[in-house]
């Protein structure tokens, strides 16, 4: 279900580094000074050292990133956005930070709608859950790998604004932690809430791949500000 572009926004203006108390956190700066940020959830076991290939991979030199780590330690050296046996805890709470997270950023000048939420796999989920409930205009999100937690009340809990946001999806044929099928008709059911998501299906497993999916990932990106995808001027 493709998403309209709406008229070319406004060149950002160059922010200083925020200063984050919400999250253990890295920012990577871009290397053309914008106020245009990613802000990248991993998965569950994972950190943010796991995304720290994004910038050179993506080649957008005009978007600066932010890489969170999730909230619960994870056995020795990873991290979790929530327990998987019991998720709904864990899901409001980081649902919670990052509403934090985004009031910090306003406060120091990173502007909601130059800003793009990027997920994998409970990062996914978790940048669903915050988007969908969220008031404010996003650049985008974009989810790969993930699955929904459905609001008991959609019509309730789906803010107004998500209705208008650009969604990106994607998913592997052959995952076989988070089968695609099930995760389609989640998307599917919000879809049927108003939600306009992109879905796309790739040949791979539980992973992020480099031929197909990251050159989609770029030009969906680059659209959202009317960039290139080539990274150029």
């Amino acid at each position: 279900m493709p998403v309209a572009l709406g008229p070319a926004m406004s060149q950002s203006t160059t922010v200083e580094p925020p200063r984050i108390t919400t999250f253990q956190h890295r920012f990577i700066p871009a290397e053309r000074p914008t106020g245009r940020l990613a802000v990248v959830l991993h998965g569950l076991g994972d950190s943010l050292a796991g995304f720290t290939w994004m910038p050179e991979i993506m080649g957008l030199p005009w978007l600066n990133y932010l890489l969170l780590n999730a909230p619960f330690p994870y056995f020795f050296f990873g991290y979790a956005w929530f327990d998987l046996e019991d998720p709904a805890p864990g899901v409001a709470y980081s649902r919670q930070q990052l509403q934090a997270l985004f009031a910090e950023l306003k406060e120091q000048g990173w502007h909601s709608e130059d800003i793009l939420l990027f997920g994998f796999s409970q990062g996914c989920l978790v940048s669903l859950d915050f988007a969908m409930r969220y008031d404010e205009p996003l650049a985008g999100i974009v989810g790969i790998s993930g699955y929904v937690l459905i609001p008991e009340q959609p019509e309730v809990e789906i803010h107004a604004r998500a209705r208008e946001q650009a969604w990106l999806v994607t998913h592997g044929l052959y995952d076989d932690l988070l089968p695609v099928q099930r995760t389609h008709e989640q998307i599917q059911r919000l879809q049927a809430a108003g939600l306009p998501i992109e879905w796309y299906e790739f040949p791979k497993e539980h992973s992020i791949d480099p031929d197909d999916e990251i050159p989609l990932l770029r030009r969906w990106i680059a659209a959202r500000w009317n960039e290139p995808a080539d990274g150029g001027e």
